[in-house]
């Protein structure tokens, strides 16, 4: 089985910055896409950010010029540095690999558990 965790969520001020870290664990052959969502209470969940495995990116319009995705393969690792950060960043950010584990041929999504980001005003 594989597992996702997160860590680096808090609470931070309004136009502070804050890094939080994904790292897939278990029977991982490789990892294709990974990605960052967030909820914010009494909202749908969304995609904040997502990098495919060659490294190109897509951002929500609403973070963009101000969140930063990044990966390390090696490491099965997924980094979203946010600067700038507002009020409306509030939710709980969970990240997503699509993984193939070791003797498998397919890819499987797995999900993090989520971290909590306060940003207060």
């Amino acid at each position: 089985q594989v597992q996702l965790v997160e860590s680096g969520g808090g609470l931070v001020q309004a136009g502070e910055s804050l890094r939080v870290s994904c790292v897939a664990s278990g029977r991982i052959f490789s990892i294709n896409a990974m990605g960052w969502y967030r909820q914010a209470p009494g909202k749908q969940r969304e995609l904040v950010a997502d990098i495919t495995s060659g490294g190109s990116t897509n951002y929500a319009d609403s973070v963009k010029g101000r969140f930063t995705i990044s990966r390390d393969s090696a490491e099965n690792t997924v980094y979203l540095q946010m600067n700038s950060l507002r009020p409306e960043d509030t939710a709980v950010y969970s990240c997503r690999m699509t993984v193939r584990e070791l003797f498998s041929y397919y890819y499987n999504e797995f999900w993090g558990q989520g971290t909590q980001i306060t940003v207060s005003s």
